[in-house]
C-alpha cells in the first residue's frame, strides 16, 4: 500500500526527500485529525513551516490528505522515521581577527555590544540594524538607543533592505520580514542551498551560496533562476534594474537581472569576501588585502583600493566619493575614489564584518559582536590621527525592551471578530490557486489581480485577516506593514 492509501482519521505520515549528492534535504508531513488536516515542512532537522487546514467531512479531510501526500510521492519523497536521518549541516563563517596595527584608534561615538559575532548591519535615515550569530537582531536610534530587540531561531547571516522593508538572512534557510510589527518568514530558501549572503531588489530575492550557486527567487517564495558561477564560496550578491552581480572564490560575474545570460565576468585580485555597490560599479573586498571596483556596464577595474590585510567588509559614502574598508586585522580604512589612502585607524574592538556609511558615521559590525559608530568627519579623523578621541559610550539595553519572535502558526495571531471601519485597516484573504495558497486584497481600492508577500506559517485557504497597511511593490505585488489580526 502506499503513502498515498489508506488514510485514517488521527494518523499521521512523514515523508522524506533527500539526495545524497548534495541536492534535496527536506521532510512533508500530513496529519489528520477528524476534518483538520495540518501539513509540517521543510529542511530536515528543524521544526519547519505548518499549514493547517478544515474540511466539512472527515472523509473529505482523507481526500485532501491523500491528494497532498500523492504529489510528493510523484516527486520522489518516501516514507521515512523521523530523526534518523541527520540536518545537513549549515556553513558558518570561520573569521580570524588580529589585533590591529594603525598607530591609532578610530573616534567610536558610541558601541553596544550584542553578545554575539555579528555580520548583519543596515543603516538608514531613522534606524540602525544590527544581527548576530546568536539570531538577535536590534533596532537603534542613530544615537545609540536600543529601540526593539528580534529574536530569530537562527544566525543572522545579513540584514538586508529593499525601500524601507528590512530582511534577515538566517541559518535556518529563512528570510525573515522585520518590518510589520511581529516578524515572519517571507522567503524559504531551498533545502539544498546553503546562504552566504543575500540581496533583494523589487521584492526579487537573490541568493548567493556554499557551492558558488545564484538562486533568484520572486516575492511568492517562487524560482525564477539559477546560475553556478567559475568559483565558490560566494560572499557577494548585490542587484539592480540591469543585473545581478555575483562575487565568489573566482572574481565577480554579472548575470542579467531576467536570468538571460552572463553579461560580463571579471577575475579579481583575490577570492571575493565581501561587496557594495553604487549606482554605477560594484566594489569587491578581497582576500589579497585590496578593495575592487568594477564599472557595471562592462566589468572593467577602474580602481583599485590596497589595504594591509584581507578585506573583510567595504562601503561607500553616496556616489563613491570616499571608499572605506575593513581588514582581517581590525583596522578600518578611507580612501578617496581614485585610490589614495587617506588614513587607517584600529577599531578598538574586533574586525569590521560588515559596514555602512551615513552621514559622516561609520557604521560597523565585528568579531567581538559589536555595532559600533565611528564619527568619519574630517574634524574627528584628523584629531584620531593625533591621539585625540573622545570615549566612547557604552550602550545598554533597557530593562522593559520589547522583544519580538516570529509568527509560526496561525494560533499565534491575535483574532478580530468585525471588519474594521474604512481607513482602520486592510482584509486579504487566502486562496488556493494551482496548489498554492495564494493572499489577495479583499477591501476596494487595490490592484484585485496582485497577491501580497504574507506569513507562509499562517496561510490558510478561506482565512481572513485584518493588516494595518498594504504598500505596493515594483513588479506587481503588496507588502504587509503594520499587525496582522485574523478576521474570524
Amino acid at each position: 500500500m502506499s503513502a498515498a492509501q489508506g488514510r485514517q482519521s488521527g494518523s499521521t505520515t512523514y515523508l522524506e526527500l533527500s539526495q545524497e549528492s548534495g541536492g534535496a534535504h527536506k521532510f512533508y508531513e500530513v496529519t489528520v485529525e477528524g476534518t483538520t488536516v495540518s501539513v509540517r515542512y521543510g529542511r530536515i532537522g528543524v521544526d519547519g513551516q505548518r499549514q493547517t487546514s478544515a474540511f466539512p467531512t472527515v472523509g473529505k479531510a482523507n481526500a485532501a490528505a491523500a491528494k497532498k501526500i500523492a504529489e510528493k510521492v510523484r516527486k520522489g519523497y518516501a516514507p521515512a522515521v523521523r530523526g534518523q536521518r541527520a540536518a545537513r549541516p549549515v556553513t558558518r563563517r570561520q573569521v580570524t581577527s588580529a589585533p590591529s596595527t594603525a598607530r591609532a584608534t578610530a573616534p567610536v561615538l558610541w558601541r553596544f555590544r550584542t553578545g554575539a559575532s555579528a555580520f548583519g548591519i543596515h543603516v538608514d535615515e531613522d534606524r540602525c540594524w544590527v544581527g548576530n550569530q546568536h539570531g538577535s537582531v536590534y533596532n537603534l536610534s542613530h544615537d545609540g538607543e536600543v529601540l526593539a530587540h528580534y529574536s530569530l531561531p537562527d544566525g543572522v547571516k545579513c540584514l538586508v533592505a529593499d525601500d524601507f522593508w528590512i530582511y534577515a538572512g538566517c541559518d535556518d534557510g529563512r528570510v525573515y520580514d522585520l518590518s510589520a510589527k511581529v516578524p515572519f518568514a517571507a522567503y524559504e530558501i531551498a533545502a539544498e542551498v546553503d546562504i552566504f549572503w543575500l540581496d533583494i531588489h523589487a521584492g526579487v530575492l537573490n541568493v548567493s551560496d556554499r557551492n558558488g550557486g545564484l538562486t533568484v527567487i520572486d516575492h511568492e517564495d517562487e524560482l525564477q533562476w539559477s546560475r553556478n558561477s567559475s568559483g565558490e564560496q560566494g560572499w557577494m550578491v548585490r542587484a539592480d534594474d540591469r543585473a545581478v552581480y555575483h562575487g565568489h572564490s573566482g572574481g565577480v560575474t554579472a548575470y542579467a537581472a531576467n536570468g538571460t545570460g552572463q553579461l560580463w565576468h571579471t577575475a579579481t585580485s583575490g577570492n571575493v569576501l565581501f561587496g557594495w555597490q553604487e549606482e554605477d560599479a560594484v566594489y569587491a573586498g578581497t582576500g589579497r588585502r585590496v578593495v575592487q571596483r568594477l564599472a557595471k556596464s562592462s566589468g572593467w577595474v577602474e580602481a583599485t583600493y590596497q589595504c594591509d590585510a584581507a578585506v573583510y567588509s567595504c562601503a561607500t559614502s553616496p556616489g563613491g566619493r570616499y571608499v572605506f574598508a575593513g581588514d582581517s586585522a581590525s583596522s578600518v580604512y578611507c580612501f578617496t575614489a581614485d585610490g589614495a589612502r587617506l588614513w587607517k585607524l584600529g577599531t578598538g574592538g574586533g574586525s569590521a564584518l560588515s559596514m555602512q556609511y551615513h552621514d559622516e558615521r561609520l557604521y560597523i559590525v565585528s568579531t567581538d559582536g559589536s555595532l559600533a559608530c565611528i564619527d568619519a568627519s574630517e574634524a574627528a579623523i584628523n584629531a584620531a590621527q593625533s591621539g585625540t578621541v573622545p570615549v566612547a559610550a557604552d550602550v545598554k539595553l533597557a530593562a522593559a525592551l520589547p522583544t519580538y519572535a516570529p509568527l509560526t502558526t496561525a494560533a499565534s495571531v491575535a483574532t478580530v471578530s468585525a471588519v474594521p471601519a474604512a481607513g482602520s485597516g486592510v482584509v486579504v484573504e487566502c486562496v488556493e490557486h494551482g496548489g498554492r495558497v495564494r493572499v489577495h486584497v479583499v477591501s476596494e481600492g487595490y490592484e484585485p489581480s496582485w497577491n501580497v508577500q504574507f506569513p507562509r506559517a499562517i496561510r490558510q485557504p478561506g482565512a481572513r485577516y485584518v493588516v494595518d497597511a498594504l504598500h505596493s511593490s515594483a513588479g506587481g505585488f503588496y507588502r504587509v506593514r503594520g499587525e496582522i489580526r485574523r478576521l474570524v
